[in-house]
């Protein structure tokens, strides 16, 4: 499948979920990166106005799950995430947040993803780790 359809793909099965929630958005991928967008509005605020911690890291389990779910073989694995850890560096009220999720570590059992999230300007956000589990489907 071609980048663009793949985009496409990635972005319409979010349909009804908690990325359509948090207006998650995918804008490049390739076989070692995969790269989403997500809007700071109120609606991922905590209560004092800044982006929470919470949606950061729902935004780096959703960009490091896909990349994941990209490097199997889709008709005998799945993936399911087991560890999320996150620094939180620097705080953000508005803009828009970019998440790039690369591999540190693709074994056959288990995958180590690096996801930065950084600001417009390119500021680092958080920096996240998640670690993933590859099951065969039954």
């Amino acid at each position: 499948m071609d980048t663009e359809n793949l985009l496409e793909k990635l972005n319409s099965v979010g349909k009804n979920t908690l990325m359509e929630t948090l207006d998650i958005k995918f804008i490049e991928v390739d076989k070692n990166k995969v790269v989403a967008t997500m809007p700071v509005t109120t609606k991922v605020h905590q209560p004092d106005g800044v982006l929470h911690g919470g949606a950061t890291v729902a935004l780096a389990e959703t960009v490091g799950s896909y990349a994941s779910f990209l490097s199997v073989d889709k008709e005998k694995q799945m993936v399911r995430g087991i560890e999320i850890s996150a620094n939180h560096l620097r705080s953000i009220r508005e803009g828009m947040v970019i998440a790039t999720a690369t591999p540190i570590h693709k074994g056959r059992t288990t995958q180590l993803w690096e996801i930065k999230i950084v600001d417009e300007k390119e500021n680092l956000i958080s920096l996240c780790k998640l670690t993933t589990i590859v099951l065969l489907k039954e």
